[in-house]
């Protein structure tokens, strides 16, 4: 297929491209937050249909994650009662079955990786064909050295292979995780393909946060996908991020922050269409091992293995959903106002994958012999969260009221009188998410620890008037954060999130 003129120019031109491709998300995101001001004065017709506009399609993924939210609990739950290792084993071929476990870990409590290793001993499916590979980084220095000794005594016994490695700092790369992954997995494969002669073709790898407790059926689930699946070389698998494991410790702030995403987390699985591997997701050996494993230059690395691998193999990878939750922390350090900022340094992080976005442009139209529809909407849905993340909180909470208050001849038209109203009623509707958010939350979480008081308990619903300080302090301001640093070129660099 004949490449056209604007994918010619982007070859012929690859730094510039870069950085054009890097300024239009900030770009496109500021003109979205000030359109409301200015355009009050010059065109404010125009900017009431767009905050209508705007809330009507908040309404509708509103609506749509309430439903599919609805759905996925009620396929969690019975995806955790389910006898996965009994359907495993009609197959013929599953002892052949080993999965490789990376855990990446940078200053990471050794506490915190006892008990992701605990709940990894606790798994249904043999333990004697996991191998794991903790992958410290050398510039942790002799703590690093401590954690992995002792770690190397309590649990070298206890799988079929458990190694520990150090990263070291090479130049050219980013620090942060996907480096770390990607020597990890590279180190792993060599002792366990080249060195234990387990076939690649039955090995499936694991990119797990070290903070992660993984239910105890994920792996024996992960090997039914696996072996169930004849394209299962170009298949990712994503259960669900529920960041439940310290819900009770945390301030209300964060506690609602964490609520909204885990039940977030569990609609996203409904939408095969949109669904991207994010935090801890498995894959093929092989798949990882065709593409060239993780990328050494990225912060975010979740969507980039996946356009990666997407756009390697023509369009053949897709997202596959475990319906069994991975427990995470939420962000949480030594006292309120750390965790505040420890938070939003989390979000900005998450925030930072639109860095991605030059990368997904350039592939999808450097790509012109795959089918376009498909990549199209892969591409869309992508840049739609990402553009749109800084934009959601000042269209919705503010955009409503600008133009009457800031153009009082327009607030004598009908239009001008009835938007505050138009726009709160439709708001309103959309507050059925919150409520669905709210029971599947309470159904999910923990329950409350002995030491918390059921006072805390109680106001659990009340803490979901938040929303508002907690949307712009920990999405919008993060949100914006970021695609200013990327517009402007200055780059972050990967800040683990604390942990207590």
């Amino acid at each position: 297929m004949k490449e056209s003129r604007t994918a010619a120019w982007v070859r012929r031109h690859p730094v510039k491209s870069q950085r054009l491709l890097e300024i239009l998300p900030g770009a496109f995101s500021w003109f979205l937050i000030i359109f409301p001001l200015w355009g009050s004065f010059v065109v404010p017709t125009l900017v009431a249909y767009y905050i209508i506009t705007f809330n009507v399609y908040w309404l509708y993924r509103s609506l749509t994650m309430a439903a599919l939210a609805i759905f996925a609990h009620f396929r969690l739950q019975a995806s955790q009662k389910y006898d996965w290792v009994g359907d495993l084993t009609l197959f013929p071929d599953w002892e052949k079955v080993h999965h490789i476990v990376i855990i990446p870990t940078y200053k990471e409590p050794l506490k915190t990786l006892e008990r992701t290793l605990e709940a990894l001993g606790r798994q249904s499916f043999p333990t004697e064909r996991l191998a794991i590979m903790v992958s410290f980084e050398v510039r942790e220095g002799e703590a690093a050295k401590a954690k992995a000794e002792e770690l190397k005594r309590t649990y070298g016994q206890k799988f079929g292979h458990f190694w520990t490695t150090f990263h070291p700092d090479i130049a050219g790369e980013v620090k942060g995780k996907s480096a770390n992954v990607r020597w990890g997995a590279i180190e792993a494969k060599k002792k366990l393909v080249d060195e234990a002669h387990i076939p690649m073709e039955y090995i499936t790898i694991t990119s797990e946060d070290a903070d992660a407790v993984m239910h105890p059926n994920y792996f024996a689930a992960l090997a039914y996908y696996f072996l169930d699946n004849p394209k299962r070389y170009e298949r990712i698998w994503q259960a669900g991020i529920m960041f439940y494991n310290n819900i009770w410790e945390v301030p209300s702030p964060v506690r609602v922050l964490a609520s909204i995403f885990s039940v977030t987390q569990l609609y996203v699985l409904m939408r095969p269409d949109s669904l991207m591997n994010f935090s801890s997701y498995s894959t093929s050996l092989k798949l990882a091992d065709t593409i060239g494993y993780w990328d050494t230059d990225v912060i975010p690395e979740d969507y980039r293995f996946f356009f990666k691998a997407y756009f390697a193999t023509g369009g053949a990878i897709e997202v596959e959903p475990i319906f069994l939750p991975i427990y995470n922390d939420a962000a949480q350090a030594q006292g309120f106002w750390r965790t505040m900022v420890n938070q939003y340094e989390q979000i900005k992080r998450w925030a930072w994958g639109v860095s991605d976005d030059a990368y997904i442009i350039k592939q999808w139209l450097l790509s012109p012999s795959l089918p376009f529809w498909d990549k199209s909407l892969r591409v869309f849905h992508v840049l739609e969260a990402h553009f749109l993340w800084p934009v959601n909180w000042f269209a919705i909470t503010l955009g409503a009221i600008l133009p009457p208050l800031l153009n009082q001849e327009f607030a004598q038209t009908v239009l001008g009188k009835t938007l505050p109203q138009l726009s709160s009623a439709i708001l309103t509707m959309s507050l059925v998410s919150l409520v669905v958010i709210f029971v599947i939350d309470a159904i999910n979480r923990p329950p409350r620890p002995k030491h918390v008081s059921i006072i805390k308990r109680l106001a659990q619903p009340f803490e979901f008037a938040l929303m508002p300080i907690v949307g712009f302090f920990f999405s919008a301001l993060p949100g914006i954060d970021a695609h200013t640093r990327l517009m402007l070129g200055r780059y972050i660099e990967y800040r683990v999130t604390e942990k207590v």
